[in-house]
């Protein structure tokens, strides 16, 4: 069944109605509310992660009051792209400009709105967002086209909201994100998917470029824990995709950020988070899921086949029976500790209760919760949608817009980010292949 643009995967059961909008004469304009009928076939996400229960179902459908908040969110966006396509967070040394047309695009604002508009239903082809979107990718393959090979920058630009609190070189790895989040909807246009592919490749040998010995993202901001663990998802990213990825470097990525978090005392190093725990297991959540996800399916198939008992745990020693040499083994368990212990903690009443008074790093922080939550077929995702959307829904403005009380205040970095949240249902599948394997 064909996705509806909006209708975010998980409605089924009767009648929904949501608002949508599109651009007239340079104007947002509400189109008539559209009934959308689907048959009862449960939730993407159910389907996926082999569960199909009707209270499941109820706490997975999406509400109208979602679908409206992400089409005013969309509206907004359109009305802040410039001219050239691309959009800006603007100056670190100027937070407090929050007019999106008064600041300098920047490459990892405007990568960050395209995946946005991507996993909110348009593409390169159809779509509320389609020439916005097309306009995305001109502008970022312009920029990348117009870097040189040399060196880890793709732009000139410095001293955005985005690269003083993330990192000097977030812009090639949102990039890196946005191009391969980019080719499932090109192959309309080989000329392109090509383009697209070669600045790609472009990106993935600058991020590598960017790594230090300890396996952290070089030129590291106010929260460079952040930059390190959206480096580490856009080389997976590129590499499911077929990109060239030194399987060392995203290695030594994991290892950097499990070792960020103590599985005996529960405790996160925040020393490269700007002493913020969530900064720092959001990222240690997101690089280990993977990883974790491949123990626990790896254990599952042994007990079934016997290899182990059925109360055998993902131990050093169990990882060794099944085949795992030591050195594997330690680094698997590792990642599998990682991940279940920290994701705890990052969904703890008391990480998260400064939302509502959050910078973009903190929608950056639910974000990666809930995507490794997905790569890992996580069950309790359920916990992380129903806490972070309801809670967005609560601070959104009324122009549609969201944006941040400190730090990271861009509303066009913030609204990006919060769709990414809002929608994700609409890339279960693209996440979940991510984790295979």
């Amino acid at each position: 069944m064909k996705k509806a643009k909006l209708a975010l995967a998980c409605i089924a059961l009767g009648t929904v109605v949501f608002i949508s909008s599109k651009k007239e004469d340079g104007k947002i304009a509400r189109t008539e509310k559209t009934k959308i009928n689907h048959i009862s076939k449960g939730c993407v996400f159910m389907t996926i992660f082999g569960e199909e229960s009707s209270e499941f179902h109820a706490s997975y459908k999406t509400p109208v009051k979602v679908m409206e908040s992400v089409s005013g969110g969309l509206a907004w966006l359109a009305e802040a792209q410039a001219d050239n396509g691309g959009f800006g967070a603007g100056q670190h040394s100027r937070q407090d400009i929050l007019d999106p047309h008064a600041v300098k695009q920047d490459p990892a604002t405007t990568a960050t709105v395209g995946m946005a508009l991507l996993r909110s239903g348009s593409d390169f082809q159809s779509g509320l967002y389609t020439k916005e979107l097309s306009m995305v990718l001109d502008y970022l393959l312009k920029t990348v086209e117009a870097a040189s090979n040399q060196g880890t920058k793709i732009s000139d630009i410095t001293g955005t909201q985005i690269q003083r609190k993330l990192g000097a070189n977030i812009d090639a790895v949102m990039v890196t994100q946005f191009f391969t989040n980019s080719l499932d909807f090109l192959n309309h246009d080989k000329k392109l998917k090509n383009r697209v592919e070669e600045a790609l490749d472009k990106c993935v040998k600058k991020v590598q470029k960017l790594q230090q010995a300890d396996g952290r993202t070089g030129g590291a901001g106010w929260a460079g824990v952040l930059q390190s663990g959206l480096a580490n998802s856009a080389l997976e990213a590129a590499q499911y995709k077929g990109a060239e990825v030194d399987e060392e470097v995203l290695q030594r990525s994991r290892d950097y950020q499990n070792d960020n978090f103590d599985t005996e005392t529960g405790n996160a190093d925040v020393s490269a988070g700007a002493g913020v725990v969530l900064y720092s297991v959001s990222s240690s959540v997101r690089a280990s899921a993977k990883e974790a996800r491949k123990v626990r399916e790896e254990m599952k198939s042994a007990i079934a086949d016997g290899d182990l008992p059925p109360e055998a745990e993902p131990t050093v020693a169990n990882l060794q029976k099944i085949g795992y040499n030591k050195d594997q083994a330690l680094k698997a368990n590792t990642s599998y500790n990682v991940y279940n212990k920290a994701k705890v903690v990052a969904q703890d009443a008391r990480t998260i209760s400064g939302f509502g008074s959050n910078g973009g790093e903190e929608f950056l922080s639910f974000l990666q919760t809930g995507e490794s939550m997905i790569v890992n077929q996580d069950q309790e995702w359920e916990k992380w949608y129903d806490n972070v959307s309801g809670r967005l829904l609560t601070i959104q403005n009324q122009d549609g817009s969201w944006n941040g009380h400190h730090c990271i205040t861009s509303p066009v970095f913030c609204t990006a980010v919060s769709l990414l949240i809002l929608s994700i249902e609409n890339d279960i599948e693209k996440l979940v292949d991510l984790g295979k394997g």
